[in-house]
């Protein structure tokens, strides 16, 4: 996964600009037998739709990613090492999305799969464009939507930070983004933690915005995608808005709800933290384990120390 991630970062910015990536729906889909379909958005891409050859590929976990076929003027054409009766390409010209079928799930299957192409920006040095991926999960155990998403906000100094915490979802993959007034994504200022198992085979995630303490325009929202529950928004609640200091308490739709109070400040921080500090007393013992090993100086056989 983090070859590919170096990759699809590398053709994006390696000719000095930001090539359009197509977004694949949805982030994970989880069954256990049946017909999985995988779509793949080319809606920001300036190439023409219908004379753009797409790929696609199955990468399994802690593997290469392997491509499975790909479709050129309407025709598909599989590679060997996969079954031809099991897979078929959709093309949605006016809607600019490409669909990968697989017939007959199964425990092979299980994957993340990505569309790809090649930009026609520069026809010296073309660049192979990866989408965003989505990933098959052959299970029995149906997805579950999170139990609890919030967003809290804390002030430090001269900047607010607003932390989005989203609670006990399945599968554990999860798209969040912190988007603006107009539904664009804001990359500035932004902190994305890493997903992390929490009770009952489920997950949890947050991700981090600060803003200074001056800021006139808070028409923020924490957004994110899940299988269970997409398109999902937490907007930032304005605190100094409020007629009070005391508790502030605002349910939305579903289980989300946005507190303002210190205690939940020391409650989520205490989530972020907890997490960094167990990844970094783990880096920091096995660091240690190799500088002890590399001074204890060998034994020689036959010698007595």
């Amino acid at each position: 996964m983090l070859l590919l991630a170096a990759l699809v970062a590398t053709t994006a910015w390696s000719y000095g600009f930001s090539q359009e990536i197509p977004i694949q729906t949805p982030a994970s889909i989880t069954m256990s037998q049946g017909t999985a379909r995988l779509q793949c958005h080319f809606k920001d891409v300036s190439a023409n739709f219908d004379n753009t050859v797409i790929h696609w590929y199955q990468q399994k976990e802690k593997r290469e990613p392997v491509r499975m076929l790909y479709i050129s003027s309407g025709t598909t054409i599989v590679e060997n090492s996969f079954q031809r009766n099991r897979y078929m390409v959709q093309n949605l010209s006016n809607q600019k999305i490409c669909i990968l079928i697989i017939k007959n799930i199964g425990p092979v299957d299980a994957a993340t799969y990505y569309c790809a192409y090649w930009d026609p920006h520069y026809s010296r040095n073309p660049a192979k464009v990866f989408g965003s991926g989505t990933k098959l999960i052959v299970s029995e155990k149906g997805n579950s939507k999170p139990e609890n998403s919030e967003i809290l906000q804390t002030k430090h100094k001269d900047q607010l930070l607003y932390v989005c915490l989203i609670e006990n979802f399945y599968p554990g993959v999860i798209r969040v983004q912190w988007v603006d007034g107009a539904d664009k994504e804001i990359t500035k200022n932004v902190v994305k933690g890493d997903v992390w198992k929490s009770t009952n085979d489920k997950y949890s995630i947050s991700t981090w915005l600060t803003l200074p303490v001056n800021t006139t325009n808070k028409d923020y929202a924490c957004k994110y995608e899940h299988e269970s529950q997409e398109n999902f928004k937490l907007p930032i609640q304005d605190s100094s808005k409020t007629s009070s200091q005391e508790e502030y308490c605002s349910t939305h739709s579903g289980n989300s709800t946005i507190f303002y109070k210190d205690y939940l400040m020391h409650r989520a921080a205490h989530l972020v933290y907890l997490v960094l500090l167990l990844k970094s007393s783990m880096y920091y013992v096995i660091v240690l384990f190799f500088i002890y090993r590399t001074r204890t100086p060998a034994k020689l056989p036959g010698k007595k120390t």
